[in-house]
């Protein structure tokens, strides 16, 4: 009995050292796309962002708070709430997100553009700005990890409304946009909206792969296991 004991012991480590490794992979794949995206069409094109991003520009053209420091306080309110919606393995899990995210810009940034200039085509760079961070951004998610305080506060809106994920990043994205009106000019804003509707449903979609239809409609932050298959119950 002793024996059969220590043999599940070891199998039951070397499951969670292999689940931690393919949730890493995971969210590390996450992040690349999103990173890629953010970097060879966003900020290539000029597309505006809802969230957290959003806000900053909002802040710095109103009240001219830099964005070195709007950007701190936005992410640590939206973090804050997660800490306290979400709990402290969310958290964990962000902050390895967090790092990857710097260290994928830090890539892209020391390399050429690596995806054809669409400036002369906004809608189309729209299009493929909101697939670049549905996907990428539903990775992270899947994982119960999150790649910046818009996650953290649309994660957070969910878990406690029991609203759909689509639904509450489409919340917190359009309200920004809509008070950005007050300074961006509507025809600009409107291949953002356009990012928005595509990455919004994308991100619970990505999110929701391989769920079946009643574990598609629990909240995203629970246990780690089911969020993220890659992820053992022992890591949550």
């Amino acid at each position: 009995m002793r024996l059969e004991a220590s043999a599940i012991k070891r199998q039951l480590r070397s499951l969670a050292s292999w689940s931690t490794v393919r949730r890493i992979a995971t969210i590390a794949l996450g992040c690349g796309i999103l990173t890629f995206g953010m970097h060879n069409v966003h900020q290539v094109v000029g597309i505006t962002e809802g969230g957290v991003l959003g806000g900053i520009l909002l802040l710095n053209h109103w009240f001219g708070i830099d964005a070195s420091i709007a950007s701190p306080i936005l992410d640590a309110l939206c973090y804050t709430v997660g800490f306290f919606v979400l709990g402290a393995g969310f958290l964990g899990w962000s902050a390895v997100s967090s790092v990857l995210l710097a260290l994928f810009y830090a890539l892209w940034e020391r390399l050429p553009h690596l995806f054809p200039d669409l400036s002369a085509y906004p809608l189309l760079a729209a299009i493929a700005g909101g697939i670049f961070v549905g996907v990428g951004a539903g990775l992270v998610v899947r994982c119960n990890a999150s790649a910046g305080g818009d996650d953290a506060l649309a994660l957070s809106i969910h878990k406690v409304f029991g609203l759909r994920l689509a639904r509450c990043y489409l919340f917190t994205d359009l309200t920004v946009l809509t008070l950005s009106l007050s300074y961006i000019p509507l025809s600009k804003i409107a291949f953002s909206l356009v990012t928005v509707f595509i990455s919004s449903p994308l991100i619970d979609f990505v999110q929701n792969i391989g769920a079946s239809p009643a574990e598609g409609t629990q909240s995203v932050v629970a246990p780690a296991h089911e969020a993220c298959p890659e992820a053992s119950s022992e890591l949550s």
